[in-house]
C-alpha cells in the first residue's frame, strides 16, 4: 500500500508540479504526517524531491527529473488521455486503477504532450452515461466479469417476462450500451445476449470451456444490434403535421420518417409517412404534439387518438 501511495504522490508532483501537503493528503485519504514520512522516505530513496516554504509553497521535484514516454505518436497519447470512464469503471471497479493508469501515462508524456491532453481533456468529453441516472441493477456485475476473465462456466437465472429461467453459459464478453450491462455467452450450441440488471443469480463454477477462435465480440454486438432493429416492430400511418414540428418528431427515438411532401409556400402544413413500433406508442408520441398534428390514416389510430383527447377533456369538465 504504502509503495503505490509513494509512487502515485510522484507521479502527481510531475504532473501538477507544486502541491501542498494538504492537497497530497485530501488526494491520497491519509493525514498530513503520513505525507511528511512519505516525503522523507522518497528522499531517503534518492528521489530529488524538496519543499518551498511561503504562502505559495509546497513539495515540489527538482527541475529536468522527467522520464518521456517513447514509441508512441502524440495523437495516439491524447486518443488515450482523451478517454473518460464516466461511471462504467465504477461499475467494474476498476475506475482508481484508470486513474492511476492516466497518472502513469502521462507523467511518461513529453510536456508539450501534457499541455495538449490538459487542453483536450478541458474541451471534449466522451460521456457513454445516459441522462438520466441508471436505476438498474448491476449486483452480479462483478460475478460475470469475473467469469469471463477466468474462461469459466455461469450458472444464471434470468428474468425473462413473468417467468424466470435457469442456463448454465459460456460467457464470452461483457457490453456496455450508455449505462445498460450485456453479457454475451453460449448457451446450448446458441449465441445469446442477457441483460445483467435481470440475473437474480449468477454463480461462477469450476468447469472451465472453450472459447471459440472465431468469435469477435464487437463484430457479434454490431450484427446483433442490427438484427435487434430489424426484427422490431412496425406501424405505419400518415399524419399532417405543422412546419414547427419538422426537426422535432425527426428527432423522435421510436420513429422514422420515411417521405415527406413540403408544404407549399401558402401552407404550413405538409403531410408525411411515419413508422411508429406499435399503436400505443404511436398514439402517445402524436398526443404530446397536440393540436401541430392530425393523424390521416389508419384509421385505428385516429379512433384512438380521438377516444384518449376526449378522455383527458372529461377529466378537466
Amino acid at each position: 500500500m504504502r509503495a503505490d501511495r509513494l509512487l502515485t504522490i510522484l507521479l502527481l508532483l510531475q504532473n501538477q508540479g507544486r502541491m501542498t501537503s494538504r492537497e497530497l493528503a485530501n488526494k491520497l485519504e491519509v493525514s498530513e504526517r503520513t505525507i511528511f514520512r512519505d516525503m522523507e522516505a522518497l528522499s531517503t530513496s534518492g528521489i530529488p524531491v524538496y519543499a518551498e516554504r511561503g504562502s505559495g509553497g509546497g513539495w515540489l521535484l527538482s527541475e529536468g527529473y522527467r522520464t518521456n514516454l517513447t514509441g508512441m505518436k502524440a495523437e495516439e497519447i491524447l486518443s488515450l488521455l482523451l478517454t473518460n470512464p464516466s461511471n462504467l469503471l465504477d461499475d467494474l471497479g476498476i475506475k482508481d486503477h484508470f486513474d492511476a493508469a492516466f497518472q502513469k501515462l502521462l507523467a511518461a508524456s513529453p510536456a508539450a504532450i501534457k499541455i495538449n491532453a490538459e487542453m483536450v481533456r478541458q474541451r471534449i468529453l466522451v460521456d457513454g452515461a445516459g441522462w438520466h441516472q441508471s436505476k438498474e441493477s448491476f449486483e452480479h456485475l462483478s460475478t460475470v466479469q469475473e467469469a469471463v476473465w477466468e474462461e469459466r462456466q455461469l450458472s444464471i437465472k434470468y428474468r425473462r417476462d413473468e417467468e424466470t429461467v435457469e442456463r448454465i453459459v459460456n460467457p464470452l464478453g461483457i457490453v456496455a450500451k450508455r449505462n445498460v450491462w450485456y453479457l454475451i455467452a453460449e448457451s446450448s450450441g446458441d449465441m445469446r445476449t442477457y441483460r445483467i440488471s435481470r440475473l437474480t443469480d449468477a454463480t461462477t463454477l469450476e468447469e472451465r470451456f472453450e472459447r471459440p477462435d472465431d468469435f469477435d465480440l464487437e463484430q457479434y454486438w454490431e450484427q446483433s444490434t442490427q438484427q435487434f432493429k430489424k426484427n422490431l416492430p412496425r406501424y405505419p400511418a400518415r399524419l399532417r403535421l405543422h412546419q414547427k414540428l419538422h426537426s422535432r418528431i425527426g428527432q423522435e427515438r421510436y420513429a422514422k420518417i420515411l417521405c415527406t411532401e413540403e408544404a407549399s409556400d401558402a401552407s404550413e402544413w405538409s403531410e408525411l409517412d411515419i413508422e411508429f413500433q406499435t399503436l400505443n406508442s404511436a398514439c402517445e408520441i402524436i398526443l404530446s404534439y397536440g393540436s401541430l398534428v392530425e393523424v390521416l390514416a389508419p384509421e385505428e389510430l385516429r379512433v384512438k387518438v380521438v377516444s384518449e383527447v376526449r378522455a383527458t377533456a372529461a377529466i378537466y369538465r
